[in-house]
Order: C-alpha cells, then structure tokens, then sequence
C-alpha cells in the first residue's frame, strides 16, 4: 500500500507549462472496479496540454467544465498496489498499463499513484519497460480505433454515422500525415502489419525512422506537396488533421477514406463528386483493446518511439518540448 501522500503534478490556474506545480497530495484510493497502480511512468499527450490551457482551443459546444486544481494525464504504466474488492482480473504486485477515463481529464496520471479502472487496465507487455509501455495507450489506441476495431457504440462528437474502419491488407494503400509523431508511427506499423503498402508524410530527418517501422514510400512534406504526388490512395489517416485536411481529398480513388483525428471543414458536394468518405471518432479507454496492442508490442511487431524522458518534478519541460514540435513517438514523465 501507499502512504498517505503522495508527489503530483497539479493545475491550480490555466496557461503555460509554468502553471504545472509539483506538490504534495493525499494517496488516493481505489473506489468500485478500481484498483490502486503505483506509477512508474506517464505518457504526455495532446489533451495533457489542452487542459492546462483552459481549452481554449475546443469549440465552446464541445469544452467541458475543468474543476481546479486538477491533477492531468491519462497514459500510466506502473504496479498494482492495491484492488478493490469487487475487482478479480488484477492482483498485488501485477504489472500494468492504461489510458484512463478518457474522453475526460479526471485521469490524475501525472502522480505517483493513481486509483485507476480496472477496464481501462491491461497487463504490461514482456519485454516492455514502464518508458515504453507508458508511451503506448493513448496514441496506439487512436490508431487501431480509427484503423482497425472501433470497439465501441459511444456517438461521437464530430460526427452523427458511426466511424467504420476501411479493411486493410495486401492491395491497399494508405497515405499516413504526421506519420513520425505518437498517433502516426503507430499508425504506420499498424497499417503495414495488415499488410496495407504505407506513404509516410513528415519533414525530411525522419525518413529513416519511418523505412525503419516499415513505411514503403516516404514524401517530406518540407520539399514536396503529397496531395500532388499521390493517387489512387485507399486511405488517408491525417494524424495532424485540422483546417488543411480536406486539401488529402484528390490523393483518394473513388471509394476511399480520408480519417482526420482532428477533424476539419469539409464540402459535402466535393466528397460526394469524388465519390470518397470522411470520417473521425474520439479515442476511448479500452482495456481490452489495449491488450491486443500488447501482444504486438511484446513479439516486436509494433513498437513505441520515444522522444525523450522527463522526471515528472519535470512535467513542465516536457510540455515546453511538446511546444516545440516534430516530435518523434512519444514523450514520457518517469515517477521514481
């Protein structure tokens, strides 16, 4: 078991990294189907850097209310210290990781304890480090939902059909933009371990990176435009997305997807003439999911990039990286 406090990161105001405070909180404890993980890493993502914000950048129909102070975070890797007693799939000492109650930012990763949902839970991978494993959930778990197993019936925010997945194997093609950062490169190992041919889109220095996890063709998006060397595309998976996303429609064929994670603007007659679909979703927690993209993780046929690590004491230089951009894979708090 924990003491009774416990090291965290916590917001008591919205703005720059700054406002992240390492401080002293009381352990918490775990409630109904949750059990108590003993953190030994995070994952830094995105929605980490929104909150801290003030979501400022979400549409006002879409921003939920934030409650400080709050501890951020929701990619854990760590040991189970305590189970609730209504919890059966996990014991003491079990080793884990988890994206947890995402869509939400009431995850509290960034601590050195979190009492966390079992569902959201699977067991660490062999072979894995809590470095590597942490770096997993969020962005691994976005790539196979919108590539591979939706997994759920929750509607999402940004669209009314439910998202579907395009069937991937040996014949398609998938254009992957943003391909070196933490959504992407799972998305590029993803795609070629069903057997899809991979055009990977970063800037130039990540060109071997990204042969190296398997992309058959890469394009630098700092000397050459894809939308005007690519055709006949089955999918594009636009891991940056926004406003310019919709420019990706002519590298489909009749019949195509075009999947931004962040969603943007898009002419329902221009769609409909080039006979193509677009279509978005929210990443949930999901903890069986999570253990199929283990098992992946454990053989070696996916693997997690790391950018850098960061003490958590250091949460607030790891979101000034995060600012900075180009980031390769994922970056990590480590919680000694």
């Amino acid at each position: 078991m924990s003491a009774q406090t416990m090291k965290a990161i916590r917001l008591h105001e919205h703005g720059g990294p700054d406002v992240l405070r390492y401080e002293e909180v009381p352990t918490p404890e775990p409630g109904p189907g949750e059990v108590l993980v003993r953190v030994r890493a995070v994952g830094v993502n995105p929605p980490d850097w929104y909150v801290r914000g003030g979501l400022s950048g979400m549409p006002e129909d879409y921003r939920p209310t934030i409650e400080l102070p709050l501890i951020p975070g929701t990619d854990v890797s760590g040991t189970v210290a305590a189970v609730a007693p209504d919890v059966g799939a996990f014991a003491v000492g079990d080793e884990v990781f988890g994206m947890l109650r995402f869509p939400g930012f009431e995850g509290s990763a960034y601590a050195e304890y979190v009492a966390a949902p079992a569902a959201d839970l699977a067991r660490k991978p062999d072979g894995v480090d809590h470095v590597h494993a942490a770096g997993a959930p969020m962005a691994g778990l976005t790539a196979w939902q919108f590539l591979l197993d939706l997994g759920h019936d929750e509607p999402s925010p940004f669209q009314a059909e439910r998202h579907r997945p395009v069937p991937l194997g040996p014949g398609t093609t998938v254009l992957v933009n943003g391909a070196a950062g933490g959504v992407g490169h799972f998305a590029v190992q993803l795609a070629k371990w069903r057997g899809a041919r991979v055009v990977a889109v970063a800037s130039g220095g990540h060109e071997a990176f990204l042969r190296d996890l398997g992309a058959d063709e890469f394009i630098d998006y700092t000397t050459s435009s894809p939308e005007d060397l690519v055709r006949g595309a089955d999918l594009v998976l636009d891991a940056v997305g926004g406003p310019r996303t919709s420019r990706f429609l002519p590298v489909l064929k009749r019949g195509g997807a075009l999947f931004p994670v962040f969603p943007g603007e898009f002419d329902a007659a221009e769609t409909a003439r080039l006979g193509v679909t677009v279509s978005s979703t929210q990443v949930r927690s999901n903890g069986a999911q999570l253990a199929e993209l283990g098992k992946l993780l454990e053989t070696g046929a996916v693997r997690v990039a790391i950018d850098g690590t960061y003490p958590l004491a250091r949460a607030a230089e790891a979101h000034a990286r995060a600012a900075e951009g180009h980031i390769r894979g994922k970056i990590v708090l480590t919680v000694e």
